[in-house]
């Protein structure tokens, strides 16, 4: 079992989920963040001044996968968040030692 972590455009969110639900992804969290990566912010005009915007907003995706569906599931990511602009995002695996369904008990595969 793994936790994918997808950082994600605001705007990409409905078409990853869409997509994610064709292929039997049940569940996910879904969290407004900001921050920066190589792009550092952005400038943007108010009222004829430019100021910096050190934070972006980004979506944070948080999704437990089983092993035999996670290559599908960061295709899946990578082509629905994908625009060809710097800050489309980054997308991070980590391991899952065990899940639990707090309503029924059930563990690891099963409460997924």
């Amino acid at each position: 079992m793994n936790l994918v972590v997808a950082i994600i455009k605001p705007y990409k969110l409905d078409d990853v989920r869409e997509s994610l639900n064709t292929v039997g992804v049940t569940g996910m969290t879904v969290t407004e963040v900001k921050g920066f990566g190589r792009q550092q912010g952005r400038h943007e005009l108010y009222r004829g001044a430019e100021y910096a915007v050190d934070f972006v907003p980004k979506i944070k995706l948080e999704i437990a996968v089983l092993e035999q569906h996670l290559e599908e599931v960061i295709d899946i990511i990578r082509q629905q968040a994908n625009s060809g602009q710097v800050g489309d995002g980054k997308i991070f695996v980590l391991p899952l030692t065990q899940v639990t369904r707090i309503r029924t008990g059930e563990l690891n595969e099963s409460a997924i």
